[in-house]
């Protein structure tokens, strides 16, 4: 079922009605929150307390136990002093209610969850200093740390086998190349997927495994003013790409989302790269595969958004939001080479792991 038929569509009454039944709140202001195929509210009530209300698209909502373990993991991070949103139990007392109504394509069944309210703005908005890239690193490696620990009986639904967007499946985007024929980036994704099969793949089994949020990018990362005329990490938002994996993935996830937003995309390796070593020094096949795990991290993206696009061509400016500034920064990447910008990275984030 394509994604404009089972996104949900409440009106502010709705919400309005739902909030009351549900939360035993009365909202005093309610706005719309931009978000691709679910609906989110900004919700202030007049009993006090800011919130988000979540409502998942309908075939999301069927995988009712991957959104418990999701939530479990944000409420996991908020309690080890991490800044994640946490769900606000119902009258009844539960996380999440299934909610069954009509938003134009007949009666269907929608997950909703209230959420705590993050103040702050996305990291893209403000300027990516290395302190604040250090931070972000620190803070990626000290949440799989974390998530490490965790607990509950359905853990073993995050192995998620073909999830498109886990960086053990760089293989899988063969299926997908064809989008870009005639594209002069093709030869350049294929020759990084070829990298990945003899360079990456044999090496995974040195890589420690964990647990990865999967998609720490530039508008899931909430920063705040700090006290030193620079900004301070308040938020971690968006658990669903929550897979398991590797230290290694999130850390060249991290650094992959960053370069979008930076006038000299190479200089944001070596920040995050100190920050993350802080905390989890990486070893000798995890610092030899991050440069094409970047890489690969690229392709996944340009890949998926330009199929997206094919798929669902009303939301082409929203998918294409991290793609604009990844062809160029993939490029240039790949002509500088492996040796290159492993130097450039190593050698920064040495100087800043003795700075910090």
């Amino acid at each position: 079922m394509a994604a404009k038929h089972v996104k949900p569509k409440l009106s502010e009454s709705q919400v309005s009605e739902m909030m009351k039944r549900l939360f035993n709140l009365t909202p005093s202001v309610i706005r719309s929150l931009p978000s691709y195929d679910d609906q989110n509210f900004y919700v202030a009530s007049i009993e006090g307390g800011e919130y988000v209300l979540k409502i998942m698209n309908s075939e999301d909502s069927k995988n009712l136990t991957i959104i418990e373990v999701q939530t479990h993991a944000m409420s996991f991070l908020h309690q080890h002093g991490l800044p994640a949103q946490t769900a606000v139990p119902t009258s009844s007392g539960e996380l999440m209610s299934l909610e069954e109504m009509d938003c134009g394509y007949g009666r269907q069944k929608y997950l909703v969850r209230l959420l705590t309210y993050l103040p702050g703005v996305t990291i893209s908005k403000v300027p990516l200093t290395p302190k604040l890239l250090y931070e972000t690193g620190k803070t990626a490696a000290r949440m799989d740390e974390i998530l490490c620990k965790m607990e509950h009986p359905h853990l073993s639904i995050l192995e998620r086998e073909n999830f498109l967007w886990s960086l053990s499946n760089v293989v899988l985007l063969e299926a997908y190349i064809n989008i870009l024929d005639g594209d002069p980036l093709q030869p350049v994704v294929k020759s990084v997927i070829h990298h990945y099969k003899t360079s990456v793949a044999p090496q995974r089994s040195n890589f420690r495994k964990c647990i990865n949020h999967g998609d720490f990018n530039d508008l899931n990362v909430l920063v705040q003013p700090d006290n030193n005329d620079g900004y301070k990490i308040s938020g971690i938002l968006d658990f669903g790409d929550m897979n398991s994996g590797y230290y290694i993935y999130e850390l060249a996830i991290a650094i992959m989302y960053m370069m979008t937003e930076h006038p000299e995309p190479i200089e944001v390796g070596g920040p995050i790269l100190a920050g993350w070593e802080s905390v989890h020094p990486l070893n000798e096949a995890e610092k030899d595969c991050l440069y094409f795990l970047v890489l690969s991290r690229f392709c996944q993206s340009l890949v998926i958004a330009r199929y997206s696009v094919t798929m669902h061509p009303e939301n082409a400016e929203y998918l294409m939001i991290s793609s604009k500034s990844g062809v160029r920064i993939l490029r240039n990447l790949w002509e500088l080479g492996k040796e290159h910008v492993e130097k450039v990275w190593f050698q920064s984030a040495a100087l800043l792991g003795d700075k910090m």
